[in-house]
């Protein structure tokens, strides 16, 4: 039986791949900083530690055949060194323990942020090269990490991929879609540019079956070995009449006011520079990063996914919203 660690396992994403994975009859084991008493529950083994820990990703990776790894410093604000030892030096040290415990496939959750330099992004490829320019250490520290990855790939030893899922959400999402109520609710939510770009996103669940269809390819060694793939749900969407619609989901009403791109790019650059000259360690309400991902398009090219790994999107636009709709109810969100 093959038996997958999912690093990250009790968060957003790694959940649902877990999930997923026991749901085929897998055998699973999670590496996080958590307990996940529902997750032991479920026949899945928890090693508790840090990607940092070497001898927690050496307990983690013992047995394993397979890594899916999730586990990241997500965020568009702090500082490089902590982003840098969780995402990129973490990500080496799982991938050298995987090697000596003889590991045959891993999955890196990457982001399309990787090739994000501040312009608009219309259905680019794979073939967009990283920026020279970085607006935060999150994409220039999962960058640097892709690249070890996709390095890394061994045809004849540990073969490896990684996938760029763009703005991930659904039941059960701790950061996109509760950041996007509370920030409206607190009167703190203000369209940024003239309400026309178009970005991609996609619904948990395909999310974390793209992620098994990956760690499927690398064992039937096809074309995955050393490739990346933007992943999305296939079909852009204005970005602000959906984070109209999400809101209208919990009784909220639509982001009328509004200001221009260029403006909330020099009010992100002013707070920025005040936050650090402060030492004032909170997320500044506005940096370039969230100025430019809120006012520029950003859609992709998810051709090679769907044709090298597979990949179509199940659940459908509509009926992921009908889900999140019921989920918030159940909430009370």
């Amino acid at each position: 039986m093959s038996k997958t660690l999912v690093t990250g396992g009790g968060g957003f994403l790694g959940r649902a791949i877990v999930a997923q994975l026991r749901a085929r009859g897998d055998a699973v084991q999670v590496l996080g900083r958590g307990s996940y008493p529902d997750l032991a529950a479920n026949g899945v083994e928890v090693v508790s530690g840090d990607v940092r820990d070497v001898k927690a990703v050496e307990r983690a990776v013992a047995g394993c055949d397979a890594v899916i790894h999730t586990a990241a410093k997500a965020g568009i604000w702090g500082k490089w060194p902590e982003y840098h030892e969780i995402n990129t030096r973490g990500t080496e040290l799982l991938l050298s323990a995987a090697r000596r415990a003889g590991v045959e496939r891993f999955v890196f959750t990457s982001s399309p942020s990787v090739t994000f330099a501040g312009g608009d992004q219309c259905g680019v490829d794979e073939s967009a090269p990283y920026p020279n320019t970085w607006l935060c250490a999150y994409p220039r520290t999962k960058a640097l990490a892709e690249q070890a990855v996709l390095a890394g790939h061994d045809p004849q030893g540990l073969r490896t991929c990684a996938l760029r899922p763009h703005l991930i959400w659904g039941p059960g999402d701790p950061h996109l879609i509760p950041r996007l109520i509370a920030r409206a609710r607190a009167g703190q939510l203000r369209r940024v540019g003239d309400g026309t770009n178009l970005i991609d996103t996609i619904y948990i669940d395909n999310a974390a079956t793209a992620h098994l269809l990956a760690l499927d390819q690398l064992a039937a060694d096809g074309p995955a070995g050393g490739r990346a793939y933007f992943l999305s749900q296939g079909e852009p969407v204005n970005c602000w009449d959906w984070i109209n619609q999400v809101l209208s989901l919990v009784d909220l009403p639509p982001v009328t006011r509004g200001i221009s791109t260029g403006l909330a790019w020099r009010i992100g650059g002013a707070l920025e520079t005040w936050h650090w000259l402060t030492g004032n360690a909170r997320e500044p309400r506005m940096t370039r990063f969230l100025a430019a991902q809120l006012g520029k398009s950003h859609y992709f090219d998810i051709t090679r996914a769907r044709r090298e790994l597979g990949y179509e999107p199940r659940i459908s636009m509509p009926e992921g919203m009908r889900l999140l709709r019921a989920w918030l109810q159940t909430t009370r969100a």
